[in-house]
């Protein structure tokens, strides 16, 4: 019989509280940008590193922290990852050049990936025993993920506004060391005997930094330049080393094995261009409120919390439910399409707009559609997993919104930047950029919408897929 943890419900506050942490971190930057781009002196290209160095560092080696914690102890590697977690935040909060703030966020990215993994493993550990109160925890635990991003878009305003940008990250240093105290509430696990693909781990995440590098600068050098073919295509060949590493391992991060599961390449391409619609939405709506609105920090913060508050509210109260009712292709599918008429609203904002008729409504729609599609897609993606490979795909997916979201921010910031929004002051070219941006965000959302509907098995068919294998066996054995 297994032992039920009497401290577990208190190790979940502690768990809880790392993941409302790990996103804050993606939410919290966003309002301090405009601030943080006149002290540092970044150009309105280079600003988006600010946010995609922590989304590669932290997507490209989700898969690495989950290894690591199966091999070397979940709590281990857990407080490993909060140390990494403050050190960066020390280091972003004393940058004083734009090239010290890009490493300070990168590093928070590394922490973000050791915690993130290594969390759901200790939650699974202490919970297993029971279904129905891990169901219970797992609700908990994934309401943590939007509470995170409402706190960190209405302190990130608190912050700059009333103290300094750098106080967004030296809140992380208090909140890590009494999370440090507190993981002896988390059980300790020893690790198990394996290789670690660290070249594996190299070759994505290089391979990702070198593509958005690229789709950075080619509205600079031109996009056919010998810098920039050069470039995506040393992108493409660590890519496709990444692969071939996978194939030929004994143990590799990630067994490609796994993409025969029903549903699973689906559920991630449609989390791709969610994450590519939805961050840079996220991003140029932020600029536009404090670029062409001129709001300040604390009330461009505050501007976001309707969109967030819905966010909360659908994701850990509706959605589920609607699921149950409709399935997730159709969700996922509405969802995204939601989402793409919420894009093309925000894209008729005027340099002389205002909140109430320009923003509010359409970012609700936005929400709304983002809100419907994103626990299903996670869902979709894992459901047809065996129980061993859970972990591996609820990594892989989380891995493929966070490499969405890096290519879609650099994608959309050099159409944003080639139509204007990079001409600060100039309010109707930045209006025109932002617009540009939004416009292409909801294309991309529309396309991953119908590709859903279009392709994407039923739970029925899928469940009729993963079934027949089992039945052969049954019959060959017979």
């Amino acid at each position: 019989m297994q032992t039920v943890n009497p401290r577990r419900w208190w190790a979940l506050i502690v768990l809880a509280a790392a993941q409302f942490m790990v996103i804050m971190d993606t939410s919290i930057i966003g309002v301090a940008l405009p601030e943080m781009q006149k002290d540092l002196g970044f150009s309105q290209g280079e600003l988006q590193w600010v946010f995609n160095a922590y989304v590669i560092a932290f997507g490209g080696l989700l898969l690495l922290g989950g290894r690591l914690s199966d091999l070397l102890g979940a709590r281990k590697i857990f407080n490993t990852g909060w140390v990494v977690l403050i050190a960066g935040s020390i280091v972003a909060a004393a940058a004083q050049t734009a090239w010290a703030e890009v490493v300070g966020r990168a590093v928070q990215g590394v922490g973000g990936a050791l915690i993130a993994p290594s969390a759901m493993t200790l939650l699974m550990m202490l919970f297993a025993h029971d279904p129905k109160e891990l169901g219970k925890a797992m609700a908990l635990y994934g309401a943590a993920a939007p509470a995170g991003g409402t706190a960190g878009v209405f302190l990130g305003g608190v912050f700059t506004e009333w103290l300094s940008w750098p106080w967004i990250f030296i809140i992380y240093v208090p909140i890590g060391v009494a999370t440090l105290a507190a993981t002896k509430l988390l059980p300790a696990v020893g690790g198990r005997r394996g290789a670690v693909d660290v070249l594996g781990a190299a070759a994505v995440t290089a391979g990702l930094a070198l593509a958005v590098f690229a789709i950075v600068r080619a509205p600079e050098v031109g996009w056919a330049s010998t810098v920039t073919v050069l470039q995506l295509t040393g992108a493409a060949a660590l890519l496709l080393l990444f692969f071939v590493i996978q194939k030929t391992l004994r143990e590799p991060l990630m067994p490609l094995g796994i993409w025969r599961v029903p549903r699973l390449g689906s559920a991630n391409l449609a989390m791709t261009l969610l994450g590519a619609a939805w961050i840079p939405m996220w991003y140029f709506l932020n600029l536009y409120l404090q670029q062409v609105l001129g709001y300040g920090a604390f009330a461009s913060g505050a501007a976001l919390l309707p969109m967030t508050g819905l966010l909360m509210i659908f994701m850990t109260a509706i959605t589920a439910k609607l699921m149950g009712k409709f399935g997730a292709k159709a969700m996922i599918g509405s969802g995204l399409l939601v989402l793409a008429a919420g894009l093309l609203w925000l894209s008729a904002v005027e340099p002389t707009g205002s909140f109430v008729a320009d923003v509010l409504p359409a970012s609700l729609v936005a929400a709304l559609g983002m809100s419907l599609a994103y626990i299903p897609a996670m869902m979709a993606a894992m459901s047809g997993a065996p129980q061993e490979q859970a972990g591996l795909a609820s990594g892989i997916v989380n891995t493929t919104y966070q490499v969405g979201s890096a290519l879609g921010l650099a994608a959309l910031t050099a159409v944003a930047t080639s139509q204007g929004a990079g001409q600060l002051g100039n309010l109707p070219a930045l209006t025109d950029g932002f617009s540009a941006a939004f416009i292409w965000a909801a294309a991309i959302a529309a396309v991953g919408g119908l590709i859903t509907l279009l392709v994407m098995r039923s739970e029925k068919t899928a469940a009729s897929a993963d079934a027949a294998p089992v039945a052969q066996d049954e019959r060959a054995r017979a």
